[in-house]
């Protein structure tokens, strides 16, 4: 049993300063205000002193390639933990490892590995499933996509993708105006896989039409998806619309600062419920390095990338290229962008996106019964201390 004390503890919707927290066997078994902490003083086996800095729960980040100089796609164990304790390090206790349109080979590579990978627990955060991003997009929306690995939508080849990964699929994203991606919803939702609308050119009743069928995320909102056009001088609304109109349909944002600038970040905050918006960082492999030439996706046959300016562009600056964000800058970004207060950017960061994935009864927030994935962090969103299941791991220093 362990006991944080002196801790100003982030809880769904508030910060409650000056408690303390009990962790046992993993789960939180307790916390309140310091008055009370006395109780549990003599049956903790340690305890730690939060110095008045805050305690958090872990951030969940549900969309991330790589980070550390890793791609989740390398082909490799060790690339696997490396990247997942190197993003460990920004604060993210659980985290979605997530893929790109690629070869078949490299998909099914990538399956291998996370079998592999998801039994590691030293040091690692939590891995409840994969996000397969792709191969089921539009070319008009493909953004950093190589067009070669588009295709529609077949049982043919995503049922057995579906069969060999063997229940590790969590997430999968995909444009729902393709042909057969309304029956690929309807097969994969009932078997507990979560799908996004991603790379989409859809219009506003396609994607109503849609999110009927369980298609009930935005993945990356705003960036690869269609906004209103107009035909035959008619105004269609298209995905961006969707996710302001649709009650229900949540969205994700790269909260890094540069996806979307903070005016447009207060404008998704103003017009949408922030109960159905979470963040996340798409990072890939340059994330936590410094700025240069870099690869999207696997080390080999992925594609060249530049970072600079604190993002990933393709070489010839046509469209970003994933995010080099950490979940701390994150919740940075939402506080002085959206100008949300600290347990809202703290909540958007952990308990939405793991509520969104359907992971909000095991983790996410402070409450009795839940994971002790837990973080220290000064007012700076400095990490100290990082937590998994209560036990302490490598903090970034």
């Amino acid at each position: 049993m362990q006991l944080f004390i002196n801790a100003s503890l982030i809880l769904e919707d508030r910060i409650e300063e000056n408690g303390y927290l009990v962790e046992e066997q993993g789960r939180i078994l307790a916390f309140g205000p310091m008055s009370a902490a006395q109780t549990w003083a003599k049956k903790a086996g340690s305890t730690i002193d939060c110095r008045h800095q805050y305690l958090s729960p872990g951030f969940v980040d549900i969309h991330t390639h790589g980070s550390g100089g890793f791609d989740y796609m390398d082909g490799t164990v060790e690339a696997f933990e490396q990247a997942a304790k190197a993003h460990l390090r920004y604060g993210a206790t659980t985290i979605l490892p997530t893929t790109l349109a690629s070869t078949d080979k490299h998909l099914y590579q990538t399956l291998d590995v996370f079998k592999q990978a998801s039994a590691l627990t030293e040091g690692m955060p939590h891995l409840p499933g994969l996000h397969l991003e792709g191969p089921y997009f539009s070319p008009l929306e493909k953004g950093a996509m190589e067009q070669r690995h588009l295709r529609l939508p077949d049982e043919r080849h995503y049922l057995p993708v579906v069969e060999y990964a063997e229940g590790l699929i969590r997430r999968w994203s995909l444009a729902p105006e393709l042909e057969g991606a309304l029956a690929m919803a309807d097969k994969l939702v009932p078997m507990g896989i979560h799908l996004s609308a991603a790379h989409t050119a859809a219009t506003y009743e396609q994607m109503s039409e849609a999110f009927d069928h369980g298609i009930n995320h935005l993945t990356h909102f705003y960036s690869a998806m269609s906004t209103i056009t107009r035909r035959n001088g008619f105004r269609i609304l298209g995905v961006v619309e969707s996710g302001y109109l649709i009650d229900g349909l949540t969205l994700e944002v790269i909260a890094d600062g540069m996806h979307l600038p903070p005016a447009l970040l207060r404008l998704v905050y103003q017009a949408k419920k922030s109960e159905q918006i979470c963040a996340c960082t798409d990072s890939m492999r340059a994330a936590g390095l410094p700025e240069g030439p870099s690869i999207l996706g696997p080390i080999e046959g992925g594609t060249a990338v530049i970072v600079e300016d604190g993002i990933a562009k393709m070489p010839d600056k046509s469209c970003f290229a994933g995010s080099v964000a950490t979940c701390d800058r994150m919740v940075r970004v939402l506080m002085r962008d959206a100008g949300l207060s600290l347990w809202e950017a703290v909540r958007a960061s952990s308990l939405l996106p793991a509520s969104f994935m359907g992971l909000g009864d095991v983790t996410g927030s402070i409450v009795v019964g839940k994971q002790a994935d837990l973080l220290v962090f000064d007012r700076d969103i400095t990490i100290e201390r990082v937590f998994v299941s209560g036990k302490e791991v490598q903090p970034r220093g």
